[in-house]
């Protein structure tokens, strides 16, 4: 699916969670507003939160928390005042013993209970901005498609049930541009920071066709495919 988020560029934080609430906005939100921080979202039951936090505090670099919305009402402060976890992200999924249920939702407020605990991660969206500054093409923002995603052969630090391998973001660039963007990425940990792996996808395990001990090129997949690779979380 492809987007044109040139509307969406300059606009503030709350106009665009405006306009997701709205409906007018359910696709990917990478390169709106230039300047400010993203985030992805997980909400999780309270028996498994605490799990959930110790798992962030184990491997910040995959999960590094901006916030954490606690209460009657799932609301932000830090990340943006008054802004509603429950219809201010363009879609959902739900996860039942771990397994998606094939939906994707617009809205979950209907599924906020008191003692649910929402947990903001840093989204690499938050860089791109600085990466295009110095003229490195920032390829899904160009076709407007949302980031390739993959599962990489590098494990995170188990705490109770949360465990697995990471999934990392992939920019296509050059290797000259894939070191500008390290220097300019290292600097910023609380949106994931420096590359994981600059270089061909199988130094992280990702194959086209997969095999045993690697994950296949398509995992969370829209678009294209290059010999150099620029892995952040």
């Amino acid at each position: 699916m492809a987007f044109d988020i040139t509307p969406y560029i300059d606009m503030k934080p709350a106009e665009v969670r405006k306009l997701i609430r709205e409906g007018v906005i359910d696709f990917p939100t990478a390169g709106m507003c230039r300047g400010y921080a993203q985030a992805n979202l997980i909400i999780l039951p309270p028996e498994y939160a605490a799990d959930f936090e110790k798992f962030a505090e184990l491997n910040p670099f995959p999960c590094p928390i901006l916030e954490i919305i606690k209460g009657e009402q799932p609301l932000t402060y830090d990340m943006g005042e008054g802004g509603n976890i429950c219809s201010d992200i363009p879609r959902y999924r739900i996860y039942r013993d771990g397994v998606w249920d094939g939906e994707t939702l617009t809205d979950v407020t209907e599924y906020w209970k008191q003692g649910y605990v929402g947990f903001l991660i840093g989204c690499s969206f938050s860089f791109e901005e600085a990466l295009m500054r110095e003229g490195i093409e920032v390829r899904h923002i160009a076709q407007g498609r949302n980031v390739p995603m993959y599962k990489v052969g590098i494990q995170t630090v188990k705490a109770g049930p949360f465990e697995g391998p990471m999934v990392c973001s992939m920019r296509p660039m050059t290797p000259e541009n894939a070191q500008t963007a390290y220097d300019i990425t290292v600097k910023m940990p609380n949106v994931h920071g420096a590359p994981v792996h600059m270089g061909p996808a199988e130094g992280v395990g990702v194959a086209d066709g997969g095999g045993e001990g690697s994950f296949h090129i398509d995992d969370f997949f829209e678009g294209f495919k290059e010999e150099w690779s620029y892995h952040g979380n």
